[in-house]
């Protein structure tokens, strides 16, 4: 792809891909200027983000040659991984290591569990063999490469239809050359395989997390390659001449040739996006430290935001037998923005549970066939026809009006699995499964927050997401949190984060050494800052920015704290990891020395700057009508809004509804909720 004139085609967008549904977002240098949303096409994921686009630029009146800059982000290849619908994969690893995926870590996430079950690596024991090859934990070699046996094994791979394979040798953190020697030996006799390498992936300690990311990669970098080729291509034919870049999990854009060589770092790309648009929207109403709650059709994502930034972690799981079971699930160790995603969305699934209560998620209706309101084949009941008996959302208006609902066959769905086995009204039912999405998520919100030492009631809680405003409300009460702050064009919001993020890449290096041995620290951080540098410029972005951070810990502690390098340097290392400590546990540690064990290097190019609020001055009639809606103690009458005609200032005494195409805020009674000067909804 030809390198465009950035300045010449004023038109940027981004495009999410969810579960339920393919949002977008055009913007040119002043701000949001159109948007769009669609239900997800299952089978070929780029006929939605087709579709969202020729319509956006419709809108707009411009065409894709009009396009500098196409930010993508999606969760189909988290999908890939938990449905194993990714490439027959194989591991080469160290003798007598083949089965450390298997076996893991040592500790059991459920202690009293007889029978706990542990999640299923991505590859079977017949397809991971050991090969004679050993490095020592300093990088030397023990015993040589196997060169021979790896390239007469890659042989045997190809001719049994093994796609892709990972490598994954002990220490190879520490040296990667017998990695490097196997991956030329791969290619010499077996070359249409793909090969990721841990020492390239994920280049740290801690060889259960390492093996196991790069298998991850191995296994959807096909998927990967495939689905952004044709996805470029199909833009390309549009007219697009500009810059095609992927949202990264930890909030930053890559290159479709960088993704593609790391498509585990990819797996998170569409909730980082919601998480960082949160964080911008805080800054422009001077919110520095706020919750982020993102409610799409498939899932709820929760993230912390402090000091501006939402935080970063640098391992998540994926596929996890318990959804809220840390360590039940395949360990990826890549830098991600740290939220907490559980199965609560706008097509959850109700069910009543074995001891007769009321139960929503984790599986979801999606796209195909849909909650039951939907008229597309679904027939069990979820969440959004929950909240269309209960009268908070209009069937003629969804998605402004292309998808009208049947609300008969949402009423028939709860009746007949929810309402009817236990007893209880329609209202009742639909309710009860309103409020257990709620809980569900503000129960889930609340342990990611005091966990990282915050309290819940303190943080004003940022909703988006097309079912997000719908339930806002309810889980900040749940929080007991001061405020609700809903942004215009709610719906689609996750899209306009993409357009807020810079171009980045992160490198790591393990080097363990306690905190007073550093006197080679400097040269390592350069040498990482060189080779992201090379990275971004090989992008055609020249000004470069350098974070750098370190993982720290007491000496003898099994886990560590990620702490940025404070402006005096490395020397105040040690004071900036015991304040971290203390604000995180509520105390100092033990009487002994501070230990690093990986250093880190952000790269990033500039920020885009964008007025994310969709432009647009307010007209026509503020209120449009008035519906019965459910609220605890029954049903009444309440005004219905057009959030396009609500100027700043006006004030609206709940209960009321205020409706957008994309998404729909219900103020429940005893609130009041007020638009501010870049149009969002305030209610306190």
């Amino acid at each position: 792809m030809s390198e465009p004139a950035l300045d010449r085609r004023p038109y940027r967008v981004g495009v999410d891909i969810g579960g339920t549904f393919t949002d977008l977002c055009l913007a040119d240098g002043d701000g949001v200027v159109a948007i769009a949303k669609t239900l997800s096409t299952k089978d070929s994921p780029a006929d939605a983000v087709e579709q969202v686009l020729v319509e956006a630029l419709t809108d707009a009146g411009a065409s894709a040659a009009d396009l500098s800059l196409f930010v993508h982000g999606t969760t189909l290849f988290t999908n890939a991984i938990i449905e194993r619908k990714g490439a027959r994969t194989a591991l080469l690893t160290t003798r007598g290591f083949r089965d450390i995926v298997e076996i893991g870590r040592e500790r059991r996430y459920e202690l009293y569990d007889l029978q706990v079950e542990l999640p299923v690596p991505l590859v079977p024991r017949h397809l991971r063999f050991d090969v004679p090859e050993r490095l020592l934990a300093d990088g030397t070699e023990a015993e040589p490469l196997d060169e021979e046996y790896v390239e007469s094994l890659a042989r045997e791979l190809e001719a049994a239809g093994v796609e892709a394979v990972g490598v994954g040798f002990l220490h190879s953190y520490a040296s990667p050359v017998h990695e490097h020697r196997a991956a030329a030996a791969i290619e010499r006799a077996a070359p249409s395989l793909k090969v990721s390498l841990s020492s390239a992936v994920a280049p740290e300690i801690r060889e259960f997390e390492r093996i196991s990311t790069t298998l991850a990669n191995a296994y959807v970098q096909g998927l990967v390659e495939s689905y952004l080729e044709d996805l470029v291509a199909r833009v390309e034919r549009l007219g697009f001449r500009g810059r095609f870049t992927v949202m990264l999990s930890s909030g930053g854009i890559a290159t479709v040739e960088t993704a593609s060589r790391f498509p585990v770092r990819l797996l998170e790309s569409g909730p980082a996006a919601g998480a960082l648009a949160a964080a911008a929207l805080g800054e422009e109403s001077g919110d520095s430290d706020l919750l982020s709650f993102d409610m799409g059709g498939t899932t709820a994502k929760l993230c912390l935001v402090t000091g501006g930034r939402p935080l970063v972690t640098e391992e998540f799981e994926v596929d996890r037998v318990y959804r809220l079971k840390r360590g039940s699930g395949l360990p990826i160790k890549t830098p991600v923005i740290d939220m907490v995603e559980i199965g609560v969305g706008g097509g959850s699934i109700a069910r009543v549970s074995a001891l007769e209560t009321i139960a929503v998620g984790p599986e979801s209706a999606g796209s195909d066939p849909g909650p039951a309101c939907y008229a597309l084949g679904g027939t069990e009941p979820t969440v959004t026809d929950a909240d269309l008996v209960l009268g908070y959302l209009d069937p003629g208006y969804f998605l402004g009006g292309r998808l009208r609902l049947d609300l008969d066959a949402a009423r028939r769905a709860i009746e007949e699995s929810v309402a009817g086995p236990l007893g209880l009204s329609l209202d009742e039912a639909a309710w009860g499964i309103h409020e257990m999405a709620n809980q569900d998520m503000a129960n889930a919100a609340r342990v990611h927050v005091v966990e990282r030492g915050r309290e819940p009631s303190l943080l004003p809680v940022y909703a988006f997401g097309g079912a997000g405003p719908v339930h806002a409300l309810g889980v900040a009460a749940a929080l007991g949190s001061r405020a609700v702050y809903v942004p215009r064009g709610a719906g689609v919001l996750s899209a306009a984060g993409f357009l807020v993020a810079p171009l980045a890449f992160e490198l790591v290096r393990t080097r363990r050494a306690l905190l007073a041995e550093l006197d080679w620290a400097e040269e390592l951080f350069a040498e990482m800052e060189a080779e992201g540098a090379g990275v971004l410029r090989a992008a055609g972005i020249e000004d470069v920015s350098h974070g750098r951070s370190a993982d720290l810990r007491y000496v003898g502690q099994g886990h560590e704290l990620r702490v940025d390098v404070p402006p005096e340097g490395v020397g105040a290392l040690a004071e900036e990891f015991v304040r971290l400590y203390r604000e995180l546990y509520g105390h100092e540690g033990p009487a002994v020395p501070v230990e690093a064990l990986n250093w880190r290097v952000l790269s990033s190019g500039p920020r885009p700057e964008l007025r994310l609020s969709p432009r647009g001055e307010p007209s026509g009639e503020p209120r449009k009508g008035e519906r019965e809606a459910y609220f605890p103690g029954g049903r009444r009458v309440v005004p219905v809004f057009d959030r396009y005609a609500l100027e700043p200032g006006t004030r609206v005494d709940g209960p009321a509804i205020i409706e957008e195409r994309e998404s729909t805020l219900v103020v429940p009674p005893e609130r009041r909720a007020e638009v501010t000067a870049n149009l969002a909804v305030l209610v306190r």
